[in-house]
């Protein structure tokens, strides 16, 4: 044979060695895919059965389908039925084992999405690939132990604080007890008895009407604070039906302090569920009045929704814990709104409003409302101010240097323009200096010292002083009325303008501001709200100080020789101040307010007592309410 033949015998033998390897190789490649199939099927198998929640139907190492089905209802069983969907997004096989990686989106309610990634193992026994079951971490999470469950957790957070000068407390966040009626246990009787109790009238016409429907909602009744609580809680707590939910609340230290300027909190009303649906969820505290209004989304905290192993609750797998709302601060001085309240408590519910304020800062020590439960007048309130205008009045006619030792008469009438205009009780005090004019309030005199007033004097005055001018941006109080001095539209507007009548208005808190800045020789805007932080420059604005001067040695006579005569020995130091009685008309019925401004020491402050009777004025009414509540303040 050639060597040709032989290397071709050769290269034969070559190519047929060549092609057994071959097929042995595809050979073990093809047994490795249906490996990697079967164990692929399973896991993918495992994946369908968890979206389905048949997990008794997969296979297991370590366990039956029985019991990890049953431990998968307990482990999962806080997420609700909501749809599953469960897919194989990673995959290994080594051998008998193989680990995959799932990818799990639990619908929860609310819209909301769980989803994780959960590792298993799978493991080939008798030929069968089962899902590994492990003795120390579970098979639904890679955070959970074994035996161990998800734990759905919901919480509102602490509502924000109001705070008071120096951080004292206002309105913090105390124990409160929520009664309600459960309409499936109540009973007609045991409703009656709550009605009793409560003093709430209807609720046994409630119950029925629940009962007629087949609604299983509680019916709220009333919210106690604790002390009111106390003494009713054994007849309540002993009632069929009745239900008692505790929980936190801002809280005055009283039930009347500070409002209604503070406002209220309370559960969210199906009025505004209604009109801002995304904005409120049924049950949710929210500011329903006032400041807790006002501020609202500074206070209001962000209710918290997490998922957590039960085991550990402060490890969070899914969502975001509660966030308790900010601190709004204020510049009231507990202590002064205090005596403020226990001054107005004399007036029995009658209307009435105290402001004070600090007279070297401008800000807001107090605001007291009676009756405490009716409408914010103190700082919002539109009143004729009467003669405390007379403090802008007098200040126009010294800054043009009228001298307040000038005689003006004081007749009993005078006429402007064909209208007379005569004093608050008809009376005439001769021919005094303008500083006892000034003291006794006299309108005619006033009317006849300016008479040379141009259309806008009184106006820019008043605006120096800090009436009628906007300071509502520095304020932080929605609502806050800084008064309305408009120009003269004719001589008799302009003369009953002088003594507060007419179309000029003001609130206490403007009167107050008036009163303050002469006091402290320049005007400075109010604030009652620091933080957040007020827009507008609060930069002193500097008064005539002649002028200044002529006017608090007047407002000093007022006290000493004058209409508030009743504020002479008052404890705490020397008081000046101005008094006012504002005619009004309207419904058909007339009446008078009653008015007293004026500051002593650091404080200025003023008094407004609605709807006096008749021959009644400032000095007999608002006065000894002033003088109340400047002893108080000097005890406190």
């Amino acid at each position: 044979m050639s060597s040709r033949t032989v290397l071709g015998v050769t290269g034969g033998a070559l190519v047929v060695a060549a092609g057994v390897g071959g097929y042995m190789f595809w050979q073990q490649g093809q047994e490795v895919g249906k490996a990697d199939d079967a164990a692929r099927a399973a896991v993918t198998a495992f994946a369908q059965d968890w979206s389905a929640r048949t997990l008794d139907k997969t296979t297991y190492v370590g366990t039956s389908p029985q019991a990890a089905a049953a431990n998968f209802a307990t482990a999962t069983g806080a997420l609700g039925n909501g749809p599953v969907k469960v897919d194989v997004t990673r995959f290994n096989r080594d051998g008998d084992n193989a680990t995959a990686t799932l990818r799990v989106q639990w619908s929860l309610a609310g819209g909301r999405t769980f989803a994780w990634d959960d590792p298993v193992r799978l493991v080939k026994q008798n030929d069968v690939w089962g899902v590994q079951v492990s003795s120390s971490t579970s098979l639904w999470h890679p955070k959970l132990q074994a035996g161990d469950s998800f734990a759905v957790n919901t919480s509102s957070g602490s509502r924000g604080a109001v705070t008071g000068a120096g951080g004292s407390e206002v309105m913090t966040n105390q124990p409160v007890y929520d009664i309600s009626i459960d309409p499936v246990k109540a009973t007609d009787a045991s409703v009656a008895q709550l009605q009793n109790t409560t003093n709430v009238p209807g609720l046994v016409t409630k119950l029925q009407a629940a009962k007629k429907s087949g609604s299983k909602a509680p019916i709220p009744v009333l919210t106690y604070r604790r002390d009111d609580y106390v003494v009713v809680q054994n007849d309540v707590e002993r009632l069929d039906g009745v239900i008692v939910g505790q929980r936190q609340q801002p809280l005055a230290p009283t039930r009347t302090w500070g409002q209604p300027m503070l406002g209220s909190v309370g559960p969210v009303t199906a009025d505004m569920l209604k009109k801002n649906p995304g904005q409120y969820r049924s049950g949710q505290i929210v500011g329903l009045a006032g400041m807790q209004a006002q501020y609202d989304q500074t206070l209001g905290a962000t209710p918290g929704f997490t998922i957590t192993p039960h085991s550990d609750t402060s490890q969070v797998l899914y969502g975001t814990a509660a966030k308790s709302g900010r601190n709004v601060t204020t510049t009231l001085d507990p202590r002064v709104q205090t005596a403020a309240e226990k001054a107005l408590a004399g007036q029995n519910g009658k209307p009435a409003a105290i402001v004070a304020l600090d007279v070297k800062s401008g800000n807001v020590l107090a605001v007291a409302n009676s009756p405490s439960y009716g409408i914010e007048r103190a700082m919002s309130g539109h009143y004729a101010p009467g003669s405390t205008m007379k403090i802008a009045s007098a200040y126009a006619l010294l800054e043009k240097g009228f001298d307040p030792n000038t005689v003006v008469p004081c007749p009993k009438n005078v006429v402007v323009d064909g209208y007379r205009i005569g004093n608050f009780e008809g009376e005439t005090a001769g021919s005094p200096k303008f500083s006892e004019d000034f003291a006794k309030s006299c309108n005619t005199a006033f009317v006849n010292a300016t008479k040379g007033f141009g259309d806008t004097d009184l106006q820019k005055a008043a605006g120096a002083l800090g009436l009628g001018v906007d300071w509502s941006k520095q304020v932080g109080f929605d609502g806050a009325y800084a008064g309305s001095v408009p120009a003269a539209n004719s001589p008799t507007d302009k003369a009953v303008s002088v003594f507060g009548q007419g179309r000029v208005l003001a609130s206490p808190l403007s009167v107050a501001v008036m009163a303050g800045s002469v006091a402290r020789g320049s005007m400075i805007p109010p604030v009652l709200v620091t933080d957040p932080a007020q827009e507008g420059s609060r930069a002193p604005k500097p008064l005539d100080a002649k002028a200044i001067g002529g006017l608090r040695s007047m407002m000093r006579l007022t006290v000493t020789n004058g209409t508030a005569t009743d504020l002479k020995s008052t404890p705490g130091g020397d008081v000046y101040a101005k008094t006012g009685t504002s005619e009004f008309s309207e419904g058909g019925r007339s009446g008078a307010h009653a008015w007293l401004a004026g500051w002593q020491g650091n404080v200025a402050f003023c008094v407004l007592v609605e709807d006096v009777p008749t021959g009644k004025s400032g000095g007999t009414v608002a006065a000894p309410v002033a003088k109340d509540f400047l002893s108080k303040l000097a005890a406190s």
